[in-house]
């Protein structure tokens, strides 16, 4: 059975403009390999609502679940939960539950529940909430997109809410070999033992040290018993430096 898969949609002007490194992605990734759904695709878009409507619609359509960091504070600039609510065509508007969340916390806090705090309780029609531990206001899931905070520590409580109420499949394992030796050297026969296992993903990735080149070859794929005859037969090939 193949595993779920997913995309990662990532939103803000911040991160194109080079003013702030994403680290959410790679924390997803890492987090979905160990459950067993394998993330396809990552996009970046900048704070522009209809790219953020386009973006959201047409990954939502591709994967069986999109994840979404960034644009859902207090801000003007904080658009994220209007425009997936009209890529999932949803109305929009405060709710309920959202608002009692964000009012008790600003209450405990001793400080105004302002009109800019209760845009955070702005939930689209359908959707169900998103559990924040760290800051409470809320992300939400509509059909199968997950709107996450950006701000890392946020984005890493929302995934660790979402994740147990997925299903997976098996986890990704990956191997890797050193070889002390160029890609261009290795691509032949690397690219044939790959054919034989079309069941598992094969990459190479080079490497430069103290001025030599070198390659990590990686295998990747869920039944470890390929994996582990795959690296065995890497091994026999690549193991003995070049003569």
């Amino acid at each position: 059975m193949t595993n779920p898969t997913a995309a990662m949609l990532v939103i803000g002007d911040e991160i194109l403009s080079g003013r702030t490194r994403d680290s959410n992605m790679y924390y997803l990734a890492g987090e979905l390999t160990r459950i067993g759904i394998t993330l396809r695709e990552v996009r970046v878009v900048a704070d522009v609502h209809n790219d953020i409507v386009v973006a959201a619609r047409a990954l939502a359509g591709g994967h069986d679940h999109v994840f979404t960091s960034g644009g859902i504070g207090p801000t003007h600039d904080d658009i994220t939960a209007d425009a997936v609510a009209e890529a999932m065509g949803a109305a929009i508007g405060p709710r309920a539950d959202a608002m009692a969340l964000l009012q008790a916390h600003y209450d405990r806090a001793g400080l105004p529940f302002n009109e800019a705090r209760q845009r955070m309780a702005r939930i689209p029609d359908g959707a169900t909430l998103i559990d924040n531990p760290v800051s409470t206001a809320p992300g939400f899931t509509i059909a199968n997109v997950h709107v996450m905070a950006g701000v890392p520590n946020i984005f890493q409580a929302m995934v660790a809410s979402v994740l147990p109420k997925l299903t997976g499949g098996p986890p990704l394992l990956s191997q890797s070999l050193r070889v002390n030796r160029g890609e261009g050297e290795i691509a032949g026969d690397f690219g044939s033992l790959a054919a034989e296992y079309p069941d598992l993903s094969m990459g190479s990735y080079p490497f430069m040290l103290n001025g030599a080149h070198g390659t990590n070859l990686v295998v990747r794929g869920t039944d470890p018993g390929r994996v582990d005859q795959a690296m065995m037969r890497l091994t026999r090939l690549f193991a003995q430096p070049s003569e």
